[in-house]
């Protein structure tokens, strides 16, 4: 069983690593071409790529794979991207969180179609974000969904799928591990079980769509209007990217872990109700108390909230 692999985060990278130590033969990868990162802004590689290249295989950066694009460089590295994938013997294609519109063009190349690693329970949480999306809507429970993929976005029929509950301390970037490495694992089960045969694949159901909007950064602040229920998960859906942040005076205090608390308040939106030692950082809301438990200053560490207010001062101040 010959696999090509397309995909670039970590997560992507989890199953490529679940894949090679499986045991199949990875001959070709694809992943998005290296980005500028940190503070020098110099050109990083992807973990997939990273992966890839540690191991020996051979990997191309495709800026595009649309033949019909308007931009001449685009399509010619998408021609040269056609020509290679038609050159390398393979059987399926695994995509994870690859980042690139495939085409028909190329999701007809190989002989068993292309097969993606979704994280969640489809139709649920179609699109770019789905962890975020599940936590941040306060989901009970997400998945992952072995899909066939299709041209349509993330419509395509499920090969397999396994519910993962979504724990009260969970934020996206615990629930990403808990999910790479289930993905990991159902695409090693699902690529041996097609290597001995045609999978069974079920249509989406047409009911429960939802889709999952790429995040921005503008999304994670905070209003302390709201729900203190409804911030909770945005805390925690917002943890570690972009990281939910809320304006104190004159400085935007980043909000990475808390705890909800279905109590009334007096307070007005926003004031902090007490922050100290012996208490915590009860700050008021909407309707219900929020227990900020991590907070960081602009440039400053992360810090439990009892370590944080030793250097900034909280009490009888409101977050806006």
């Amino acid at each position: 069983m010959k696999i090509v692999f397309a995909g670039t985060p970590e997560f992507a990278a989890t199953a490529l690593q679940a894949l090679h130590q499986a045991g199949f033969e990875i001959p070709l990868v694809l992943t998005q071409p290296d980005r500028p990162a940190g503070r020098g802004m110099q050109l990083h590689a992807s973990p997939v790529k990273q992966y890839a290249l540690e191991h020996g295989m051979r990997v191309i950066q495709p800026v595009s794979l649309r033949l019909d694009g308007k931009f001449p460089e685009k399509v010619r590295q998408a021609e040269e991207a056609h020509e290679i994938l038609r050159a390398t013997e393979h059987h399926v294609m695994v995509v994870a969180a690859y980042g690139l519109i495939l085409p028909r063009s190329v999701l007809d190349i190989p002989p068993q179609g292309c097969v993606n690693i979704h994280a969640s329970l489809l139709p649920r949480w179609r699109g770019a974000a789905p962890i975020h999306r599940a936590i941040e809507a306060g989901d009970a429970e997400t998945g992952i969904t072995i899909m066939q993929m299709d041209e349509g976005l993330d419509t395509g029929a499920m090969l397999a799928m396994e519910k993962l509950p979504i724990a009260a301390d969970d934020c996206t970037g615990s629930l990403h591990d808990k999910l790479a490495a289930l993905g990991g694992e159902m695409i090693v089960q699902t690529m041996f079980k097609l290597a001995h045969g045609a999978l069974p694949a079920q249509p989406q159901p047409a009911e429960g769509v939802s889709y999952a909007a790429k995040i921005s950064k503008e999304e994670a602040q905070l209003d302390f209007g709201q729900d203190a229920l409804l911030l909770w998960h945005r805390i925690r859906a917002f943890n570690p990217f972009p990281g939910a942040h809320a304006g104190f005076k004159d400085t935007q205090v980043k909000i990475w872990r808390a705890e909800w608390l279905d109590q009334a308040s007096s307070f007005a939106a926003g004031e902090v109700i007490v922050a100290n030692a012996h208490d915590g950082v009860l700050v008021a809301c909407g309707r219900g108390v929020l227990r900020l438990l991590e907070l960081q200053r602009p440039g400053g560490k992360r810090l439990p909230a009892t370590e944080f207010i030793k250097a900034f001062p909280l009490e009888g101040g409101r977050f806006v």
